[in-house]
């Protein structure tokens, strides 16, 4: 039986049909990959720079802390709202706009003379990244079909991760090189060129589209899911620095009545005929629903695996950013051979890619386990170069082909409302998972001692372990046809 969300289509301006296809396709997908490159290597390349913007800025503790979160929370709260956004005043208009935002905030960044300016500065460049991400999802799964939306998916998932991976590898270099005596100022000013050369390919590489019959903006469903996101979010950011006082438990209780709140509104808004935030059809379809909940689980454990890996690295083995990065590209390189490949892989074995790349993460996990618990604080690095690269080459297996299985079958009319779905998801578990393993690696840091952060990495990746199991097991309830585009 045919899905009740494939019935509709997208139709491209007469301008647009004129366009070589082939040029469009290719350039414009490099457009979409540079923006995406951009917004995940910003989230990660931040880490790097702290330091000496700590020392640079005289900038306290707390404010240091709002430069990563204030990015992180202004990018999970923008996404829903910009999904719709582009449904309702077109996809490419949107990206054009948020590119353009992300650049010039990029600039504000790298030139703050204070604390609190460079914190203003990352929450407006959170924004601005919220208007370009779930552009990118909606262009591709719109002006792409076949194969060739699987290969554009596949390298939608190689991109984000090479940022993710190669982020903090980047940091150090632009760091180390010092160009023109910038310092970490150049891991925000490299977003100038960069931006503006893409910003000036937009209107070339990208066809414009919209929902087909133009929706209205649900404000009351952009207070609802922005200020159940925010309650949710901002103590899972803040909550293990400040102990888990009162405030965030009250904070995550509001946000459970907001989010139920913001579903029965969509839902009420749809049954009148309404144009809802999230329309509450994405999920009687088992593939979104089940898709998104994996992304959640997915998402939970790659946030907090990068997290205590530098840690451990940096803190308990002593060494410093760049030689750390390097480390990382042991993931990189095998994430790059199997997210090349993975929509071929997902044409074969549809689901089970997902299964199998989680499983070979379980796998590369346990063997970092045991090579970490084997060397301690004194023994060599190097042998930690295997479990990382199976981990890797996991990893790879399922970003695609998991973004995929999401968004597969929804239609134009709706893929904006579930593209900024999908990404909010990947925000709040990141998020969630930073603040679980947060708890389970600092109690077991306790009060620092380099000794202590073998045992707390094994306690973190036996946590990573479990929530790779669950997300093996979850793929498991996917239709059997699922992650096979291509």
């Amino acid at each position: 039986m045919a899905s009740p969300l494939t019935d509709e289509r997208t139709v491209p301006s007469a301008a647009d049909r004129q366009r070589p296809p082939a040029r469009r396709s290719g350039l414009g997908l490099l457009v979409l990959l540079i923006a995406t490159f951009m917004t995940a290597l910003d989230f990660f390349i931040v880490n790097v720079a702290i330091p000496s913007m700590q020392v640079d800025l005289h900038a306290g503790t707390a404010a240091i802390q709002w430069v990563v979160a204030g990015f992180g929370l202004a990018l999970a709260t923008g996404l829903i709202t910009a999904g719709r956004l582009g449904d309702m005043f077109g996809r490419r208009r949107v990206f054009s706009v948020g590119l353009a935002l992300f650049t010039l905030t990029s600039v504000a960044c790298g030139i703050a003379p204070t604390a609190g300016i460079l914190v203003a500065s990352r929450v407006l460049q959170g924004l601005a990244a919220a208007l370009m991400g779930p552009q990118v999802l909606s262009i591709i799964q719109t002006d792409y079909a076949g194969k060739a939306q699987a290969r554009a998916f596949s390298m939608y998932g190689l991109t984000m991760g090479i940022g993710a991976v190669f982020g903090q590898l980047i940091g150090g270099l632009l760091i180390k090189a010092d160009f023109f005596g910038l310092d970490w100022r150049m891991c925000f000013l490299i977003n100038l060129p960069v931006g503006a050369v893409t910003l000036l390919l937009v209107p070339r590489a990208l066809t414009e589209s919209r929902a087909p019959q133009r929706p209205r903006l649900d404000v009351t469903g952009v207070v609802l899911s922005t200020l159940a996101v925010v309650a949710l979010v901002l103590p899972l950011i803040q909550g293990r620095e400040q102990g888990w006082p009162l405030w965030t438990w009250l904070c995550l209780a509001l946000s459970a009545l907001l989010f139920a709140e913001f579903a029965v509104h969509q839902h009420r808004l749809g049954r009148r005929g309404g144009d809802p935030l999230l329309d509450t059809a994405l999920f009687r379809e088992r593939t979104f629903t089940v898709g998104a909940l994996a992304q959640l689980v997915f998402w939970i454990g790659q946030a907090s695996f990068f997290l205590v890996l530098a840690l451990y690295l940096q803190q308990g083995r002593g060494l410093d950013a760049l030689a750390s990065g390097v480390v990382f590209t042991a993931i990189g390189a095998g994430y790059m051979i199997t997210s090349t490949t993975a929509h071929h892989l997902s044409a074969r074995l549809g689901r089970h890619t997902i299964s199998l790349g989680a499983l070979g993460m379980v796998l590369g996990l346990a063997l970092l386990w045991e090579a970490s618990q084997r060397i301690g604080t004194t023994g060599g690095i190097g042998w930690l170069v295997p479990g990382l690269f199976l981990d890797g080459l996991g990893m790879g297996m399922v970003i695609a082909p998991l973004t995929t299985t999401v968004l597969q079958g929804v239609t134009p009319q709706l893929v904006g409302s579930a593209s900024g779905a999908v990404a909010t998801i990947q925000q709040i578990g990141g998020a969630l998972g930073v603040a679980l393993i947060g708890i389970i690696f600092y109690d077991a840091v306790g009060s620092g001692l380099p000794a202590s952060f073998p045992h707390a990495f094994g306690l973190g990746l036996g946590f990573l372990m479990a929530v790779e199991v669950a997300l093996a097991a979850l793929v498991l309830l996917l239709p059997r046809k699922a992650a096979t585009t291509g």
